[in-house]
């Protein structure tokens, strides 16, 4: 298989994005979507991630944009200013070849060099094995399963919660270099 290589995202791979999502929306369970956005709509989601500061990085194989993932804010309040959330999605030929993998330990050096101290994964459906047993893989924790939260594909679907501690951890209180939820 060629090397992976990853860079920062640009409003130039929205379409290669937007493609990427659209079989997660309307075949799998990772996303709680029902309908594929647009690329309008990516762009502006991309927009308002990357105008925050938060890292969002896309995998080529050979020039092709094969995956992508971010970090967001977990939640807006001042409090969670430490913790982001991140989502990592894959084009489906080319699951289970490292991609998702690569995206999320640099999305963790990312995160962690900007100073958060904690990384939540919120896992649409608790049968999502391999994204379960990656984020397990890169040192994330089991943190607890909300049951039965969202209805997609004519059933009921879990949503897993993993977490994992980025450099100091919560060892030591937090730098407020980052607090964007205080600018919002």
């Amino acid at each position: 298989m060629a090397d992976i290589e990853l860079r920062s995202a640009t409003p130039d791979d929205i379409p290669a994005i937007t493609a990427i999502y659209r079989p997660a929306v309307l075949f799998g369970t990772a996303s709680f979507e029902l309908e594929p956005p647009t690329e309008d709509e990516m762009r502006r989601r991309f927009e308002a991630i990357t105008g925050n500061g938060y890292p969002y990085l896309v995998a080529e194989i050979s020039d092709a944009v094969v995956g992508y993932g971010y970090a967001n804010a977990f939640r807006p309040r001042p409090a969670y200013r430490s913790t982001v959330e991140n989502s990592i999605y894959v084009a489906p030929d080319h699951q289970g070849k490292g991609v998702g993998r690569a995206l999320l330990a640099r999305l963790i050096e990312v995160c962690t060099e900007q100073g958060f101290r904690q990384m939540i994964a919120i896992i649409g459906d608790s049968g999502q094995r391999a994204s379960i047993g990656l984020h397990r893989s890169l040192g994330f924790i089991f943190a607890g399963t909300a049951h039965s939260v969202g209805f997609k594909h004519g059933r009921w679907l879990d949503t897993v919660m993993m977490q994992r501690a980025l450099g100091e951890g919560d060892s030591t209180p937090p730098r407020d270099v980052r607090s964007r939820a205080t600018r919002e």
